[in-house]
């Protein structure tokens, strides 16, 4: 877990705050000398500090303050240093004062309360900037001798003035749509998924990610990069937010969709699915609710928006598989490595997506130790659906195609329909879809079913929203003329 910006050291030059309190000495009382006929009480017993003692707006702890650091120097210590303090003169008390002007004196924990002595009315001078900052730098002393003072005031009979909540915040009824009704909902039916590779000594690797309850049959939904390690003769559990465990087995894995299909081996009675939700009706600026096990920190809510739709991504794991490919949903809810897997909900408790893949400062698409920065992305449930159906029905996942090889590196310009497939092969499938609808090597797609095309990777991401057998309207240019064509998307079976 990152902290950069977590025990930022303090320049020693720096006095430290008191713990408590301290008890002032008692100064001596001086005798009273007689008051000339044209004193005031108050000028008797409080001088008025002059205009020119009060402290000019360039006195203010402007250069005191450091300045904002960056996410690169988040460990270096401010070096501030709070103006001197003026020499002692015979003028006012306020006027020789240092800045910040000290907290109120208030008696030391346990010490005996002194009777407050009776004191002549003070003007109140000083600028508004001053009262401001010295609120905030001594509420909690303020804090502090209020309590006190309450105390012994307590003892003496007098009525305390504390007032009480009417209602603890365990007993509050939390409205429905409220993000904490939505989670307390939600959260029994979301998992903490712990996969350990089949190691030939002992046990091997493993990572922590998320799944949801699809049905009561004990079927979970999760990421493929969740489990993928636990595929082969690994093991697999899943904990619910009750502590209760349950071993698990893979039933079907999309290494493209990065969707996979868990089954509880032991499967508990009164399982509650969360409710699915249509993604293709979610509109940009609607709330939404993550839930997972970031770091490990299981049963973790956080919250945001939908940023966009339609963001293409290209995911990977980092293991040298295949990437996956998806038309996203972007969201600003934070999501971090475990969260892979989770729900993601909107404000009615719905699932909108499987919460995929990060974009971290300097690391590319897909899961790192990164973290976040308001760059989540999670797979539309509307697609996952139809691939966690089939995984249940057959064990393996379909994908609709175009019959067309297109170049994965260039980008801006569409995708490009390379000049030969894998192998020497022809990049245009004979009597396949593409070549069908018209299309040939050469020819750059632009548009597909209404979106706009600018890669390979985004073109597949399309592509894959469908289901085989949709027609699809496809623009492409050829020979700098542009040209639209429709195409009946056929299928594959399976990742290899």
């Amino acid at each position: 877990m990152s902290t950069e910006n977590e025990g930022t050291a303090v320049p020693a030059d720096h006095p430290a705050a008191p713990s408590s309190p301290s008890t002032p000495p008692t100064p001596p009382t001086p005798p009273t000398p007689p008051a000339p006929p044209t004193a005031s009480p108050a000028s008797a017993s409080a001088p008025e500090p002059t205009p020119a003692a009060a402290p000019a707006p360039s006195d203010a702890p402007t250069a005191a303050q450091p300045p904002a650091p960056d996410a690169a120097h988040a460990h270096t210590p401010a070096h501030a240093h709070a103006p001197e303090p003026a020499a002692p003169t015979p003028a006012p008390a306020a006027a020789g004062a240092g800045w910040p002007p000290p907290p109120p004196t208030v008696p030391a924990w346990g010490a005996p309360h002194p009777p407050a002595a009776p004191e002549a009315p003070r003007r109140r001078t000083g600028g508004l900037v001053a009262a401001v900052l010295v609120a905030a730098l001594v509420a909690g002393g303020i804090g502090g001798g209020i309590g006190y003072w309450a105390a012994q005031r307590g003892d003496d009979g007098v009525s305390s003035t504390t007032v009480s909540s009417g209602e603890a915040p365990a007993s509050f009824k939390r409205e429905p749509g409220t993000v904490a009704a939505v989670a307390a909902k939600a959260l029994p039916s979301v998992v903490t998924i712990q996969a350990k590779s089949g190691g030939s000594q002992g046990e091997g690797e493993g990572g922590t990610g998320t799944g949801f309850v699809y049905d009561q049959e004990g079927h979970i939904v999760t990421n493929n990069h969740v489990v993928a390690s636990a595929a082969d003769g690994g093991t697999l559990s899943v904990t619910f937010p009750d502590g209760k465990s349950y071993d698990a087995e893979v039933v079907g894995r999309a290494e493209g969709y990065d969707v996979a299909v868990l089954k509880l081996t032991n499967a508990p009675k009164g399982l509650k699915p969360l409710p699915l939700g249509d993604s293709d009706k979610v509109a940009v600026g609607d709330s939404t609710i993550a839930i997972g096990a970031p770091f490990g920190l299981s049963n973790t809510v956080t919250t945001g928006i939908i940023s966009a739709k339609n963001r293409p991504v290209a995911s990977g794991d980092g293991s040298g598989g295949s990437n996956s490919y998806m038309s996203a949903l972007q969201t600003d809810a934070s999501i971090n490595p475990g969260n892979s897997g989770g729900p993601l909900l909107d404000a009615s408790g719905a699932v909108i997506g499987i919460n995929s893949a990060i974009q971290s400062t300097g690391s590319g698409f897909g899961q790192s130790q990164a973290g976040s920065i308001g760059l989540g992305f999670a797979i539309p449930v509307n697609q996952a659906k139809n691939v966690a159906q089939q995984l249940i029905r057959t064990g393996k996942p379909v994908y609709p195609v175009i019959g067309a090889t297109v170049n994965m590196q260039e980008q801006g310009e569409g995708a490009t329909i390379a000049s030969q497939g894998s192998g020497g092969t022809p990049s245009v499938t004979p009597d396949g879809p593409a070549a069908k609808a018209g299309l040939k090597a050469g020819d750059v797609i632009t548009g597909f079913g209404g979106h706009q095309i600018d890669s390979g990777p985004s073109l597949i991401s399309e592509i894959w929203t469908h289901k085989p057998g949709d027609q699809v309207k496809i623009t492409y240019e050829r020979d700098g003329k542009t040209s639209t064509a429709t195409v009946t998307l056929g299928e594959r079976t399976g990742d290899s």
